[in-house]
């Protein structure tokens, strides 16, 4: 399909990557009232579902990013503004990460997209929609293009999907994330995901965890190496790039499915703009522009003018995926 233009025009500090990068999560305080419900999985763990319902015939499928949550800020912002325009959502929270550790040894990873399809069964299964869309912010945006098109079997209820700042080329984009630009943010995601892997090396005495090397990882692979790796069977950090990265499953996609990745966002690689999957892919529509950061896309200071995001994901919801609302 055609790349798509939108007029997306912030004040100057939001021009900047960094501070519309770092403002929603510091200085956005939006809530919501989620119903919880807990599902149990197949392999005997637990994922927990926060549904904020209208009494809608389409639910939207909320996935977070890296160590987020249904509590973060995008996921909050999105649901609330989906139930203003008439849709029930609900908010996925990858394993270990609605405040409470899940059962297993394996939690999730950039490609398990094993868990959203089962939360797909199940919300067809157990509620009576009509239509489901699928939402995923970065890592989760990964998780929805590659769902999307990595799976035969996607029930026919599933109309479409949208992907926000999402590095569907790992390999590049962990390149990226190494460089000194996006220091902070990658010693903080290391801060959380390591408080983590202690935890895990507590509950499972075989993990035989290097606690040494932990403390002095500096880098997604440090990690990756002691626990991705071994854990979820891969050969070698780059064989989880390869394997678990969304682009290549983009032109398998089926249904009307939309990637936002803004040029700013200095997670992204250049490989994390498919330009010409956009052109050549009849179901894949791309949208890049020029500011927004990393899951920022604020326009001001002001919270009733910073809804560019949302709109956009329902726009695209009603006038592409034909949704009516």
């Amino acid at each position: 399909m055609p790349i798509i233009s939108d007029i997306f025009s912030p004040i100057f500090p939001f021009k900047n990557a960094h501070f519309s990068t770092v403002y929603r999560p510091l200085f956005m305080k939006d809530t919501i009232n989620y119903l919880r419900k807990r599902i149990t999985t197949w392999d005997a763990d637990f994922i927990d579902l926060d549904f904020s319902i209208i009494g809608s015939e389409t639910l939207v499928l909320l996935i977070h990013g890296l160590e987020g949550s249904s509590q973060s800020n995008y996921m909050i912002t999105t649901s609330n503004y989906l139930n203003e325009i008439g849709l029930d959502t609900v908010c996925m929270n990858l394993r270990g990460c609605s405040e409470e550790d899940n059962l297993l040894l394996e939690t999730y990873h950039s490609g398990k997209t094993d868990d959203v399809h089962f939360i797909i069964q199940h919300l067809q299964k157990n509620y009576q929609y009509d239509n489901i869309v699928i939402v995923g912010f970065s890592l989760g945006g990964n998780l929805t293009l590659k769902y999307l098109g990595e799976f035969n079997n996607i029930p026919s209820i599933v109309k479409g999907g949208i992907a926000v700042s999402v590095p569907i080329d790992l390999t590049s984009s962990q390149a990226e994330l190494n460089k000194l630009k996006n220091k902070i943010y990658m010693n903080e995601f290391l801060r959380t995901m390591k408080l983590k892997l202690l935890q895990k090396a507590e509950k499972f005495p075989e993990f035989k965890l290097d606690k040494e090397l932990l403390f002095k990882a500096s880098k997604f692979r440090h990690l990756e190496k002691q626990y991705t790796v071994p854990v979820f069977g891969f050969k070698s950090s780059e064989d989880y790039w390869e394997k678990a990265s969304a682009k290549p499953f983009i032109p398998e996609i089926k249904v009307p499915t939309l990637l936002i990745n803004a040029l700013d966002d200095t997670f992204l690689s250049e490989e994390c703009y498919p330009f010409k999957e956009a052109k050549e892919v009849k179901n894949f529509h791309l949208l890049t522009p020029n500011y927004g950061g990393h899951v920022g896309f604020l326009t001001s200071f002001s919270n009733d003018d910073n809804k560019w995001l949302e709109q956009r994901i329902s726009k695209f919801i009603q006038e592409t995926i034909g949704i009516k609302t």
